[in-house]
């Protein structure tokens, strides 16, 4: 059915079309017509940070940023769904037009900036929802917010999702909130993760669970900063890396008409070096922190490949703009087929 939506909402601006989806799949939820949209796929069982998911091919934070979608969204079988990202207050992001599609290269801009409704807001959202999955909270700082305060927006939003959510996601990595990415410099991402990680086992023990929390890193550092955030990870003991954000780099659709337009770029142009990014990290980590792959997954062997560069879970987001639904099943049964050669191998 997909392919038939997609001109008629190609034809409206990007961020019109992303509401006028989610809104037609809510509706399609509540109407028992969710097959006609998607089949979930069977189950692939897949356990990482003490978490068993029921597949591992989730929903990347962005696309439902308040948590307002988690019944609709399940309904189209993602093995776990990642909301956000939220900030503690609500913020309107930046000025529109801020969402570009660049359909030569199957590749999506945003420099959409948190536009959220604060962390109050997501949280009524997900106790008055039905969803009872696998929920990754992705969270970050407000965009007034000084980097010298930002650990106290992300303890904020760190202690008042921490019951409701399966793990935590720190988004350090988004390129539309300035200053945002010198988080991840070796001294000041130290300070940052040791002060979280005490408020996370803290939170634990007040809880009666310990949560994990993961750490979103960019595609475009280099691979210095990258063996420093690694040392960093091993040496706080965070739970898992998601690898990785948009890019800054748009070199590779320079020839498009909104190629230079300011904002991370994903989607297929993503692919190679997110994934470069993904199998360095799983080489510095040596496999004792497991990660995320995500960037540019638009077919099943794409997410294939994430897998063989060291992930033992995926994401996708702007894949299902240009893909559609069916691409969640195709990457679910491309890693099943995957695995059962692994297992016979």
């Amino acid at each position: 059915m997909y392919d038939y939506l997609r001109p008629l909402l190609f034809k409206l601006d990007p961020e019109t079309a992303h509401h006028v989806t989610l809104y037609g799949l809510g509706v399609a939820q509540r109407s028992n017509f969710a097959q006609w949209i998607a089949k979930p796929p069977a189950d692939l069982p897949t356990t990482a940070f003490g978490i068993t998911f029921p597949n591992p091919v989730g929903l990347a934070a962005g696309l439902d940023k308040n948590a307002e979608h988690l019944d609709a969204l399940n309904a189209l079988g993602f093995g776990f769904i990642e909301v956000g990202t939220v900030t503690p207050l609500p913020q309107p992001g930046n000025d529109k037009p801020r969402m570009f599609r660049l359909p030569q290269h199957e590749g999506i801009i945003n420099r959409l900036g948190f536009n959220n409704g604060g962390v109050e807001a997501l949280v009524r959202n997900v106790q008055q929802s039905g969803y009872h999955g696998v929920l990754g909270i992705n969270i970050g700082k407000n965009k007034d917010t000084p980097n010298e305060k930002a650990v106290n927006d992300y303890l904020t939003c760190l202690t008042r999702v921490y019951e409701h959510a399966s793990y935590i996601t720190v988004n350090i990595s988004s390129p539309n909130t300035q200053g945002l990415r010198d988080l991840q410099e070796e001294a000041m991402l130290r300070r940052f993760i040791s002060v979280l990680r005490e408020a996370q086992e803290r939170l634990g023990s007040q809880h009666g669970r310990r949560k994990p929390m993961l750490l979103k890193i960019a595609p475009d550092l280099t691979e210095a900063e990258l063996d420093a955030i690694a040392e960093v990870l091993l040496s706080t003991g965070i739970d898992g890396v998601i690898c990785s954000n948009t890019t800054i780099d748009h070199a590779a659709v320079a020839d498009d008409p909104r190629g230079g337009e300011t904002g991370g770029l994903s989607g297929r142009p993503l692919f190679e070096r997110s994934t470069a990014v993904l199998a360095g990290m799983h080489k510095r980590l040596q496999g004792r922190i497991p990660l995320i792959g995500v960037g540019g997954i638009l077919e099943g062997s794409n997410a294939a490949e994430k897998i063989d560069a060291g992930a033992l879970l995926v994401q996708v987001y702007s894949g299902l703009i240009y893909r559609g639904p069916h691409l969640i099943g195709e990457c679910v049964n491309e890693l099943r087929r995957q695995r059962e050669a692994a297992n016979v191998a």
